[in-house]
């Protein structure tokens, strides 16, 4: 008996395994069509003390608690101060786009440095009545020093920037596209911003909308060449703050920083959330075998059983329709038309259930339970059985990402 069950323990193993290669494959293959979709890398973390916080209610089913948690966190956010790089080869005008950007003159005593030499030799940090909570770095240029860029990219530490702007006149060089592409690869928020606008239509023999579509399309081009997707664009005048790309340039910023404040962080607070349910999901399915949910063994293989144990896993996770319930009313979320996954919809989600649920193989199963087997093959029913409490764990906690996620990004709108 014992060579039988392994027998099929073996077999169900391959079937898994060459279903998940499969699922691997094409997994890959739509991560290349939404490559398009950005995808940013944050610098902003949270404390083990959050993250303690949202494990303990998860594993208490208490997502009430959850959203709590994130809520006070994200209320915090508004204060979070953002840090901006501003980079470029060195003589491009960081400073006085800068000062620009800050809406103040050069003279001014707060100003930062400019000149036509090298005026910055170490990072500065600057401020801006027109962004609160940000700070502005200007950044040694990068051929203040003879140092290769993969030492300037580790001297300035990106890393730590929430966004970077490259500042960029006269030419797009090899060394903005370097830039560009370190930036991408950090899955870093980066502008380009070409400066001295005013000098370039000064000196220029084209029209004004051909000059402008000239940049637009070299620096384009540039990147294009290099494999990196193109970012937002600005071509501006220091000297001219409220005209050319400046305006857009402006909004396009403030939007970004409520991205990095909200939507990063909230991105963030529901990774953990999910690595939470999915700790709690590999406990309960390890617990199937060693503490299995009581059931006759002829239930063991019907519907009854399959609807009796979704229901336990619901009110495991807190999704469950009493607790759905009580999260819309405490959350003021009534009109979203939140609703517990129902027993129908099991087979639906799963291919791995509607077979193991169809009629030949129940009824095969059923067959096995009789008594004039001795319970020789109770051996075999347990496994399966086993397999299908595991695939409803997989598909409650999925259940539960997708609510929390759904509800979280709800609250946040109201924030």
């Amino acid at each position: 008996m014992h060579s039988v069950i392994m027998c099929v323990h073996k077999v169900w193993k391959a079937f898994i395994h060459l279903v998940n290669v499969a699922k691997s494959l094409l997994s890959v293959w739509f991560n290349r069509k939404s490559d398009s979709e950005p995808s940013y890398s944050s610098q902003i973390t949270f404390s083990q003390e959050i993250s303690e916080k949202i494990d303990k209610a998860v594993k208490e089913g208490n997502l009430l608690n959850v959203i709590h948690v994130v809520n006070d966190v994200m209320q915090r956010m508004c204060g979070y101060q953002v840090k901006i790089a501003v980079t470029g080869d060195s003589g491009n005008g960081m400073s006085s786009f800068i000062n620009a950007l800050r809406l103040i003159g050069h003279e001014e005593e707060d100003s930062a440095p400019t000149g036509v030499v090298r005026t910055t030799q170490k990072p500065a940090c600057y401020s801006s009545s027109s962004f609160p909570n940000v700070d502005l770095w200007d950044l040694p240029g990068t051929g203040v020093t003879a140092q290769s860029m993969e030492n300037y990219l580790e001297e300035m530490d990106f890393e730590k920037y929430d966004l970077i702007i490259i500042i960029a006149s006269e030419q797009f060089s090899s060394n903005h596209v370097k830039l560009a592409k370190a930036m991408q690869r950090m899955r870093k928020r980066f502008y380009v911003v070409w400066t001295k606008l005013d000098r370039d239509l000064g000196t220029s023999a084209h029209s004004e909308p051909q000059l402008l579509r000239s940049i637009q399309e070299s620096i384009r081009e540039n990147l294009q060449k290099e494999g990196v997707k193109v970012p937002p664009i600005f071509l501006v005048s220091s000297f001219e703050p409220s005209s050319y790309d400046f305006p857009k340039l402006r909004d396009t910023l403030k939007k970004d920083l409520s991205s990095i404040r909200y939507a990063d962080s909230l991105e963030i607070l529901s990774e953990i959330c999910d690595k939470s349910i999915d700790r709690k999901a590999f406990s309960l399915k390890e617990g199937v075998t060693t503490n299995p949910l009581e059931t006759p063994a002829s239930r063991m293989c019907g519907a009854a059983d399959l609807e009796e144990s979704l229901e336990t896993y619901q009110k495991s996770f807190g999704v469950d329709d009493w607790s759905l319930q009580q999260v819309a009313q405490r959350t003021g979320t009534l009109e979203m038309g939140y609703r517990a996954m129902r027993y129908q919809d099991l087979h639906k989600r799963d291919w791995r259930l509607r077979l193991m649920m169809c009629c030949p193989v129940v009824t095969f199963l059923k067959c096995l339970a009789f008594s004039q087997w001795y319970g020789l093959w109770n051996s075999v029913i347990r496994v399966f059985r086993h397999r299908r409490l595991r695939i409803v764990i997989e598909l409650v906690a999925w259940d539960t990402k997708i609510f929390l996620r759904r509800v979280l990004k709800d609250r946040a709108l109201f924030l």
